[in-house]
């Protein structure tokens, strides 16, 4: 326990980094609503926050807003004519296109054996804050270290950009520990 809790002050004391009590909360122009704690290291550079409970190896969920079109999707740089080819947004995806670049990105991120599952249209929001249609879908993927991962994503186009948001843990003890809580956040995101 004295570890988790070292981790979380040491996330906390980086630029950026905040202590996320559960509730409601807006992170850009996206509400959440979470039952958990969690650490929040935000980018300052760009629209990307990581959010972690028990450490970055042991579950973070990535959070990108406003991929750009050509713009990598996990927002690592920008499409060349040097380099067509890699996991770059294209405003108008459909979505089985945008779980292979979120795969290709993890592949190249040095994750292995990424498979993705369960591809399902999601509508997030609620008649108050007007509703969006996005996609989920679950995925497993071993670090290289040899860590198996279980995960999920959520994604939305709005206006010519994708957000994403990318939740990953351990398949031992983490993953099944916060995934009821963490697929209800996700399923619940409202956009501002």
């Amino acid at each position: 326990m004295l570890v988790i809790a070292l981790l979380l002050l040491t996330a906390c004391a980086s630029p950026g980094g905040v202590l996320q009590s559960a509730g409601t909360v807006d992170v850009y122009d996206m509400r959440l609503t979470t039952d958990l704690a969690w650490a929040r290291i935000k980018d300052p550079l760009q629209h990307e926050e990581i959010w972690t409970i028990d450490g970055m190896a042991l579950n973070s969920l990535s959070i990108f807003s406003g991929i750009a079109d050509g713009q990598h999707v996990f927002m690592l740089g920008r499409a060349r004519s040097s380099r067509p080819d890699g996991p770059w947004f294209r405003s108008g995806m459909r979505p089985e296109e945008i779980r292979d670049i979120v795969v290709a990105a993890m592949i190249r991120q040095d994750m292995l054996n990424v498979t993705a599952s369960n591809l399902r249209p999601q509508r997030f929001g609620d008649a108050a804050s007007g509703y969006v249609d996005g996609l989920r879908f679950d995925f497993t993927a071993v670090s290289s270290g040899g860590l198996i991962y279980k995960g999920t994503v959520a994604a939305a186009q709005r206006n010519g950009k994708l957000d994403l948001l990318l939740w990953k843990a351990p398949s031992e003890y983490y993953y099944d520990r916060d995934a009821a809580a963490v697929n209800r956040m996700l399923d619940g995101i409202r956009f501002r």
